[in-house]
């Protein structure tokens, strides 16, 4: 295999692995806010120990999610040099950024966050969790306009470095494979640069995916609990908690991601028409429900439901969605290749394509599977609201906690997925219509020294996963601290009681 091909499976392998981590640390973030909230404000010692034991669940997760995000930072600089120097001033900006308001943020509190649970108030603890919580949110807020500044490019001119002199280069320079290593992006505003046309839209997908992580991790463990008939109480207040913020979080993200999916259609037709399986422009353009693609024949397989993608792309039925045959136009393709007749740049059109095939089925994964965390939440809601949810003595309840139990693989499932599409749809290009990932990568990098580092890199992430999933076992078999201090219950105080009314309420 190529070098480029290899270094895209390395880097996809370590953000891959990595990115099963902050959506939950950015989940529970928030959840660990509330519940330690409602202590505040009830003095109910049951969300006292909710609180502390999901702020230890976190820890854990924080501790991997660190150390498995380091490796990007050196990839940037080992395999991808030109990429580097050419967004340096721009990607540099987001990631110090990051460093600055999401790393210290987060990291500074998090010792008050995991230790200070006898040494400090409750106001200041509580103050201490809402600064962890939202470091991770400003964690993803810049990694996220970084990246989605590669797919939509905003606030920036590009420049020419000649012997130490900076020329500016005019609007709409197609840059040359000999400018590589010359020419750079420079951020003409910054604003521009962090608000692109879809850093806020695709920001708040992400967001609510990881929300809904940090949800489904905690409905998991309370359902594991209840059927083994352990801490009861305990499990029923965590899910409680969980299940209403995952069923609110679910209509959030529906409409997100119907924001979303109308931001590619505007910014980026070419990744929409490749996520649709659309070839061939017409009106009324039908969605396929799923299916597969094939390439040769350039069609889609698959039920067809007539004029719904024109309805969901921009609110009426008959609009059609441009299809790959006509995507990029030939003004487009002529300005990169001069001198070709129509029929030379029709014949070129499909190498400015990404692998449709693969972005349809992901794209259509994410679909799927969100529907049915969707679903899931909003059954348990209604089990919930109805008083069936803890029947545990009922085989449809048992049967449906089993589901809940292994919910919380859907969110990491559609998270992975909708990454994967958002990465593949962008190709050729690393920088969307300005740089392609083939111009982007070190010269230096021989492939069998990535090879090495693909293997090295495997085997160091299975050890980090195992101790990962036994480390969490662990503290899932032990549970809550109920002999603790904090923990015991007041004289006369039954917190089920009180967890219902707060149920019924």
């Amino acid at each position: 295999m190529s070098v480029e091909i290899l270094s895209r499976i390395q880097f996809t392998l370590t953000v891959a692995f990595h990115y099963i981590y902050p959506p939950m640390t950015i989940g529970l973030g928030v959840l660990l806010v509330i519940m330690e909230g409602i202590y505040i404000k009830t003095k109910n010692p049951l969300f006292h120990q909710l609180a502390h034991f999901w702020t230890k669940v976190f820890g854990l997760v924080f501790a991997i999610g660190v150390a498995t995000g380091i490796v990007m930072e050196f990839e940037f600089g080992t395999n991808w040099a030109a990429y580097s120097r050419f967004v340096g001033d721009i990607f540099g900006s987001a990631l110090a950024a990051e460093g600055i308001f999401a790393f210290f943020l987060e990291s500074g509190f998090l010792a008050l966050l995991l230790f200070g649970w006898d040494k400090v108030g409750p106001k200041m603890h509580f103050f201490a969790t809402c600064m962890v919580a939202l470091g991770a949110h400003f964690s993803a807020i810049w990694i996220v306009v970084a990246n989605s500044w590669m797919q939509t490019p905003a606030g920036f001119h590009l420049e020419k470095i000649t012997k130490g002199v900076h020329t500016p280069l005019p609007s709409g320079y197609i840059v040359q494979a000999e400018d590589l290593g010359h020419v750079r992006a420079v951020v003409d505003n910054f604003w521009a640069m962090v608000l692109n046309p879809s850093s806020m839209e695709r920001l708040t997908h992400v967001v609510l995916g990881a929300w809904l992580t940090g949800a489904f991790l905690i409905i998991s463990i309370s359902a594991w609990y209840l059927l083994k008939g352990k801490h009861q109480k305990f499990a029923k207040a965590s899910i409680t908690v969980a299940v209403i913020f995952a069923s609110v979080t679910s209509i959030l993200q529906m409409v997100s991601a119907d924001v979303t999916a109308r931001g590619v259609v505007r910014n980026q037709p070419i990744k929409l028409a490749a996520m649709e399986g659309v070839y061939k422009t017409e009106e009324a353009t039908p969605m396929t429900l799923f299916g597969y693609v094939d390439q040769n024949k350039r069609e889609t397989i698959g039920p067809k439901i007539p004029g719904l993608l024109s309805f969901l792309s921009f609110h009426n039925f008959r609009t059609p969605v441009l299809g790959l045959n006509e995507l990029p136009d030939d003004a487009f393709l002529a300005a990169r290749h001069p001198g070709m007749s129509t029929g030379e740049l029709a014949k070129i059109r499909p190498t400015y394509w990404p692998m449709v095939g693969a972005t349809f089925q992901f794209y259509h994964v994410m679909i799927i599977i969100g529907s049915i965390i969707f679903a899931i939440a909003f059954v348990s809601l209604l089990l919930l609201r109805n008083g069936l949810l803890f029947r545990t003595d009922l085989p449809a309840v048992r049967a449906f906690l089993w589901v809940l139990v292994f919910s919380v693989l859907g969110p990491q499932i559609a998270n992975q997925a909708g990454w994967f599409t958002a990465e593949i749809g962008r190709q050729p290009w690393i920088v969307y219509n300005l740089l392609r990932t083939s111009d982007g990568l070190s010269r230096v990098v021989q492939a069998n020294q990535v090879v090495f580092s693909i293997i090295l890199f495997a085997l160091i992430y299975i050890l980090l996963f195992i101790t990962f999933i036994y480390l969490l076992n662990k503290k899932i078999q032990h549970g809550p601290d109920d002999d603790e201090g904090h923990h015991t219950l007041a004289p006369g105080v039954d917190p089920e009681d009180l967890f219902s009314k707060q149920a019924r309420a």
